[in-house]
């Protein structure tokens, strides 16, 4: 019920809407017992009295009420539909939101295809709450009010042989409902497994093919298919027993009605009139009973539906996403790690006592081996993740005491694999600054040595890259990326592989570029090419997450250390650049 109620909550934000239709609903249910009421003054009085001077104006007076019921429910749809599509609106608007403002080690414990899951499928299932919940529900809820009254009102002792099944109806409803959740919550999980491993298979569909795995990735989503095959089965089964058999109690009434009613007519406890305005009117009142019990189904699986939905709503956010002090102007970017300690999870530490600065305007590499620890600098200075130990600075301002818009809007971040969204390049640009003209467009390509190949394109700035970029190279991705962090403008840059899984000549493009960019920036640099990192102002060696070794090419070379072995193994090196 906490959950329905939450759902409700968020229809108190329109309560002229809300009202409105409400105010049509009464008066449209009200006027359904005028048709039964005009059956029985025509059975009892205008046709055995022949009172032909009445019968036109109570056949009109039907009519007029028929007209009216409809037109109010037309008003009502009207309403209902403005006020539901607005609540869904904004609940979708909250849901984004919110996701935004959740930290990454919340995205790193859930799968893509889940959380689409619940943005897309779940919240339509919950409008399935609000559009049959409010516009069937309060109407059928108003209907049985007024139809019961009408009815002890004509006559209470025939009214109570109708409702004789109407506990059982309660009664079915109710076990119906306490044992529904655990089905429909088995039902979303399911469906929502599936779809998240149909959306890491189309992801990797290069991978599956490439390895012949079509045969055994189709078993997989088989099997996952087949869960929710039986989970929705479980459902259906239940339902074909509940639904059949509160038809059957509804009937029940009808029967006992015409059993009891045509008794107490033969015996003049009650006229023919009233009679037959009961076996009309008893329709009217089961039938929105029986609604009641199709919308308990919906509701349960919108509750199921909303709880997941809420789940999200519910996280903890992001600390200091907005709150906080902003980086005083200017920027200059001297950056102090000062024995930084940080860990992923409880199993081990990522980075143990890390001390290393960056002074302003100056290129600082980290290299080390694959889970050295250098990714989770960058992530720990953008506040992506927040560290443990120590202390982070930036200008002398500890980054734990900014807000993280200012922190963020002060650094720009290019990695090895620049993620382009589904639509222009002028788009991609235009995502590190809205107001960019065309010109400042064009020039920041041209910076990043993109200039020439985005004219060759079709449509030029309004070419549409394709899903994560796929119409374009990896270089031609990457130069844009470069683009979109020149267009940027920061006092900081990360770079994170920015130049890996490149031939020689795109190389060559994109570190013409990137030296531009760095020109006057402080500058983080990941790299396992020798071309990357040697004219670094300072060089930082990681292993197992320790500083082990700094200082410039020359003096790590000089050391013979790590630095140098890594020269010697691991760097693609240029052909003119010395090992040792």
């Amino acid at each position: 019920m906490k959950t329905i109620l939450r759902v409700f909550a968020y229809l108190k934000r329109y309560p002229f809407l809300g009202s409105a239709q409400l105010a049509c609903a009464i008066v449209m249910t009200l006027l359904v017992v005028v048709y039964p009421q005009v059956i029985k003054d025509i059975t009892n009085n205008v046709i055995p009295e022949k009172q032909f001077d009445r019968l036109l104006p109570l056949v009109g007076l039907a009519m007029i009420a028929f007209f009216g019921s409809d037109l109010l429910n037309c008003l009502r749809i009207i309403l209902n539909n403005t006020f539901e599509q607005k609540v869904i609106f904004d609940l979708r608007s909250d849901l984004y939101s919110k996701i935004q403002r959740l930290p990454m080690t919340w995205f790193d414990n859930k799968r893509t295809g889940d959380i689409m899951t619940r943005v897309t499928e779940d919240v339509t299932a919950m409008e399935r709450v609000l559009i049959d919940g409010i516009e069937q529900g309060i109407v059928a809820l108003l209907q049985i009010l007024i139809v019961g009254g009408y009815m002890f009102y004509s006559d209470a002792k025939l009214a109570l042989f109708a409702l004789i099944p109407l506990p059982f109806l309660i009664i079915g409803a109710l076990l119906y409902t306490l044992t529904a959740p655990q089905r429909y919550r088995r039902s979303r999980k399911a469906t929502s497994a599936m779809n998240s491993l149909l959306h890491d298979n189309i992801d990797g569909m290069q991978q599956i093919k490439s390895y012949t795995q079509e045969e055994d990735e189709h078993a997989r989503f088989n099997d996952s298919s087949n869960k929710v095959r039986q989970a929705n089965l479980h459902v259906m089964r239940v339902w074909a027993i509940y639904n059949p058999s509160m038809n059957f109690f509804r009937n029940l009434g009808f029967v006992l009605l015409l059993g009891f009613g045509g008794h107490a007519v033969m015996q003049g406890n009650t006229d023919t009139g009233t009679f037959f305005a009961f076996l009309f009117v008893i329709n009217l009142f089961y039938e929105p009973v029986n609604r009641l019990h199709q919308l308990n189904q919906m509701i349960q699986q919108g509750r199921a539906a909303a709880e997941r939905v809420f789940a999200i709503l519910d996280s903890e956010e992001e600390k200091n996403a907005t709150e906080g002090k902003s980086l005083p102007e200017p920027i200059n970017g001297h950056i102090v790690f000062d024995r930084v300690g940080f860990a992923y999870t409880e199993k081990g530490a990522t980075l143990r006592e890390v001390h290393l600065e960056a002074k302003p305007g100056q290129t600082v590499a980290l290299v080390g081996h694959t889970g050295a620890g250098k990714s989770t600098i960058i992530n720990l200075l953008t506040r992506f993740y927040e560290y443990d130990q120590g202390e982070i600075r930036i200008d002398g301002q500890p980054i734990r005491e900014l807000a993280k818009s200012s922190l963020r809007g002060a650094i720009g971040y290019v990695t090895q694999e620049s993620f382009l969204f589904n639509d222009s390049v002028r788009e991609n640009l235009r995502l590190a600054r809205r107001d960019a003209t065309d010109a400042e467009l064009w020039e920041a390509l041209r910076i990043a040595n993109a200039a020439d190949f985005v004219e060759r394109l079709p449509g030029k700035l309004e070419t549409n890259v394709g899903e994560r970029g796929v119409k374009l190279s990896v270089g031609e991705k990457q130069r844009v990326s470069i683009a979109r962090a020149i267009l940027k403008n920061p006092p900081i840059l990360l770079l994170d592989e920015a130049t890996a899984s490149v031939d020689t000549e795109t190389e060559r493009l994109i570190q013409e570029a990137l030296e531009r960019l760095m020109t006057n920036r402080t500058s983080f640099v990941i790299a396992h090419r020798l071309s990357t990192v040697r004219n670094a102002d300072r060089i930082y060696v990681l292993r197992r997450g320790e500083v082990i070794e700094e200082g410039t090419h020359e003096e790590l070379l000089a050391l013979d250390g790590e630095y140098a072995e890594l020269c010697r193994t691991s760097f693609l090196e240029n052909e003119d650049t010395p090992a040792s």
